[in-house]
């Protein structure tokens, strides 16, 4: 459905075309991901450094188009006004906690090799009707961190019978691994976070209380759980069971991590 609030104004739903429009800011990223892909396929300059321009440009892109599908279908769900907060956009500045949802997981993705989920679109559950529909909203993230990760796993099983240097498909192997455990992560029960939220419509009244008193502080949460031991084991333990039973190689990703950390 299309029309006009004033003459010569497009609308989509009663929504400016241009709140569609990728921001110059994610087109500049989608740039400087191709142009570090070319970099590192050639080896250009110091290639460490290439890596590491195509992991991190190749990361934020995914963390844009993460929360892109949280806004798209909450918009799509009933929530008008999130085109309006400028989330259908791919605009990272946009979103509700930029320090939260691109430099946190940027820090965790060079320190740890993690790829940290981020909240950062708000979104108007009072214009969503029905528990399915917030459902749906909360899963549209992870599933893209899923698609990503089998689209990258499938290119490192495929791509390297067309050539290419090492250097370039360990970068590919570490952007799967990320989007994998973005993947895992994304869709673990905790409160605040997209799993956690997945299953709140459906909780008792007495329980989405209690849930809504602990969401605020679900990073906390996450980042407590990885700190135990035991429970950081039982993590990377599923995470290489899943990345070796997509064929994933490891010792790949791991030439990737080493590769983005340039300095050293």
């Amino acid at each position: 459905m299309t029309g006009y609030d004033r003459p010569g104004e497009p609308l989509i739903l009663g929504v400016p075309r241009a709140a569609f429009r990728p921001s110059p800011i994610f087109l500049a990223l989608v740039a400087l991901f191709v142009a570090s892909g070319v970099m590192t396929w050639n080896r250009y300059g110091n290639v460490g450094f290439d890596v590491f321009l195509f992991v991190v440009s190749g990361w934020l892109v995914s963390l844009c188009l993460h929360e892109y599908a949280h806004a798209v279908v909450a918009y799509r769900s009933g929530d008008r006004d999130i085109a309006h907060r400028g989330y259908l956009t791919l605009n990272p500045l946009k979103y509700t906690s930029p320090l939260l949802s691109i430099v946190l997981p940027v820090v965790v993705v060079l320190l740890g090799g993690i790829g940290l989920p981020g909240g950062a679109v708000w979104v108007d559950r009072h214009a969503i009707p029905g528990r399915l529909r917030h459902t749906l909203v909360s899963l549209a993230g992870p599933a893209t961190n899923v698609l990503f990760t089998l689209v990258l796993v499938a290119a490192v099983a495929w791509g390297p019978e067309l050539g290419g240097p090492l250097e370039f498909w360990a970068g590919v192997g570490l952007l799967a691994f990320l989007q994998l455990t973005a993947s895992v992560l994304n869709l673990l029960p905790v409160p605040g976070l997209d799993g956690g939220n997945m299953l709140q419509p459906w909780l008792s009244p007495a329980y989405r209380r209690m849930y809504d008193l602990f969401a605020p502080y679900g990073f906390i949460l996450l980042f407590a759980l990885l700190w135990s031991p035991q429970i950081n084991r039982v993590f990377f333990g599923a995470v290489f069971a899943v990345g070796d039973a997509l064929g994933l190689p490891r010792e790949l990703y791991q030439i990737g991590y080493a590769l983005i950390r340039f300095w050293e």
